[in-house]
């Protein structure tokens, strides 16, 4: 950023001093932004946006409050803004019913239709305080980002800062330039809505870290899929698992529709590698396919596993690779395994 904003200007001291205060606070505003938007780009715009709204004012900035406050001020307005649209995104299993395999078809619906997956690193910022990080995680998980999609905006932000971010309910009023009564109340409807989305089955039980019963499940689950082992992978599904791949609105319920799938429609995946990321709080892989032209291994989607009960509960697969695989900064082509070795990599 220069040091001239909006006709007045900052000496270089000042502008690179207000530079580093700003980013100090860019995770965790993406994370804001991405848990009221549900979107990882819109998140990062609406990041970007808030920065240069803070340059553009800040002479305006008398100090009443914490630069902080300020800051998740101009991004909730910014948020606000955008989602006055009152689109909501969804996973598939929230517009449809599940497909039965013999009906299976694939059927896209435009982006702005689906919630989609976010780097940890980008919205979860490091802590020491190991509960404060068991939160963050837990709110950014696929079930719980799709419950808040379902709420007004504005009872998603009250319940976004008093819960998540354990915001005071007289600091929320004051930064929706409402009433703590008001606040409370939103909070109280936000709850029960969220209350009534977790007795119908959402959520994933996930511990933080993974503990070594859940490591092991997910070294057995990598070596299943990438021998295509479908004896070995319907062991590893819950009998209530659900298969998601969008952009497409079908997905799948049930080991024997799930493995019945991979060995029809989506049996080019057979070879494939799986590249660990940590992804919405939850385990993920990079999954790459063999490439039958160049040889190696293309990018084909970002996989987000839900564990529950000593059993993957949900696999969802994200495959619009050419936006995911940038984000999560992976390559777009792997080497087979005996380049690699001629290489010394």
């Amino acid at each position: 950023m220069d040091g001239h904003r909006g006709g007045w200007t900052m000496s270089d001291t000042m502008t690179t001093d207000l530079d580093i205060r700003l980013e100090k606070h860019r995770t965790e505003l993406t994370g804001y932004c991405y848990r009221m938007l549900g979107s990882s780009f819109e998140a990062e715009d609406a990041v970007q946006d808030t920065m240069v709204r803070a340059w553009r004012s800040y002479e305006k900035f008398e100090g009443r409050s914490s630069l902080r406050s300020w800051l998740y001020r101009i991004a909730t307005n910014v948020c606000l803004d955008m989602l006055t649209a009152g689109n909501k995104r969804a996973r598939p299993m929230d517009l449809t019913d599940s497909t039965p395999l013999a009906q299976a078809a694939l059927s896209p619906r435009p982006d702005n239709t689906w919630l989609e997956p976010m780097p940890d690193a980008r919205v979860l910022p490091t802590t020491d305080d190991p509960a404060e990080a068991a939160v963050a995680k837990e709110s950014v998980r696929l079930a719980f980002m799709a419950a808040l999609q379902q709420l007004p905006a504005k009872q998603r932000a009250v319940l976004i800062l008093r819960e998540v971010l354990a915001w005071k309910a007289s600091e929320v009023a004051e930064l929706l330039d409402t009433s703590v009564a008001s606040v409370n109340s939103a909070l109280q409807r936000a709850r029960a809505t969220l209350a009534e989305r977790e007795e119908k089955g959402a959520g994933a039980a996930v511990s933080n870290p993974l503990d070594e019963a859940q490591q092991k499940l997910l070294d057995r689950y990598v070596a299943a899929f990438e021998g295509y082992d479908m004896t070995a992978l319907t062991a590893l599904l819950h009998e209530d698992a659900v298969m998601t791949m969008p952009p497409f609105d079908l997905w799948l319920s049930g080991p024997s529709d799930i493995t019945g799938f991979m060995t029809t429609l989506g049996a080019p995946c057979a070879g494939s590698r799986l590249v660990p990321v940590q992804v919405n709080g939850l385990p993920g892989f990079a999954q790459y396919k063999p490439d039958p032209e160049k040889g190696g291994f293309v990018p084909w989607a970002v996989q987000v596993l839900e564990i529950s009960e000593g059993r993957i509960t949900g696999f969802h697969c994200f495959l619009d690779t050419q936006r995911w695989f940038p984000l999560f900064d992976l390559p777009l082509h792997l080497e087979a395994e005996a380049d690699q070795v001629e290489k010394g990599l």
